[in-house]
């Protein structure tokens, strides 16, 4: 059995491509889910990842899964923070209850299974850890004030762990992916993603998997000198 890694949001779209390109690598998956039991259970047939249910929003519920998936598996060497919602809104007509949804999934969850990690990691004195911002949190983008608000906070996140992880062995590392073909980005009006794509100067949005390769670089030993760092991969959409 290989490294045990972690992937939330593991079973669709980006997180899917990530599970699968760990798995094909040599390790042992355990991809987390929200409630879509028939996705998850689909996923974990055709690729051989072993799938968890819990609420990443939850603190004890993270405590409680990571503590599973140790007992079953073995001690987590790799966490990727993949889980995120939009709940889209200019903020004149955003709810508090849609504000705190995506701030609470798709960043404290950064906090809360980080921190059920963390320990393991600085006994072993090795880990690895990659979260998943996006260009909306380094650019901003209208109607998107949580989302964006959440994914610079994971930026932000990702430099001040890696400062307290980088004496213990562990790199603590983002990745900000522009606009992918996920069903995510499939909701988007088909005039409006006409504009973004023209936007792209490659001219295409991305794949999955490309955000997946980068993942498994910066999971691996041959990059432990990487650590603080938020890889870009927009297709030069967004350059600073």
């Amino acid at each position: 059995m290989g490294q045990v890694a972690i992937v939330t949001g593991g079973t669709r779209g980006i997180g899917a491509a990530i599970s699968k390109a760990l798995i094909d690598s040599g390790y042992t998956v355990a991809a987390s889910y929200g409630g879509d039991h028939a996705s998850a259970n689909s996923f974990a047939e055709a690729s051989g990842a072993h799938t968890y249910q819990w609420d990443v929003a939850d603190f004890e519920a993270c405590a409680e899964g990571v503590g599973q998936v140790e007992n079953e598996l073995g001690p987590v060497e790799v966490l990727i923070n993949n889980a995120g919602i939009t709940r889209d809104g200019t903020l004149h007509k955003m709810t508090p209850g849609r504000w705190q949804e995506v701030i609470q999934t798709n960043l404290s969850s950064c906090f809360n299974m980080c921190h059920a990690v963390i320990e393991g990691m600085r006994t072993r004195r090795y880990g690895r850890i990659v979260n998943i911002g996006s260009i909306n949190g380094q650019a901003g983008q209208y109607g998107q004030v949580n989302y964006a608000a959440a994914k610079s906070g994971i930026h932000g996140f990702t430099k001040a762990l890696a400062q307290e992880g980088a004496g213990s062995g562990i790199t603590v590392n983002a990745i900000a992916p522009g606009y992918i073909e996920t069903s995510m980005v499939a909701k988007v009006p088909e005039r409006v993603l006409e504009k973004i794509v023209a936007g792209i100067p490659v001219g295409r949005l991305g794949q999955p998997q490309e955000i997946a390769r980068a993942v498994e670089f910066l999971v691996s030993r041959d990059s432990g000198f990487i650590t603080g760092s938020t890889l870009s991969i927009n297709g030069g959409q967004h350059m600073y």
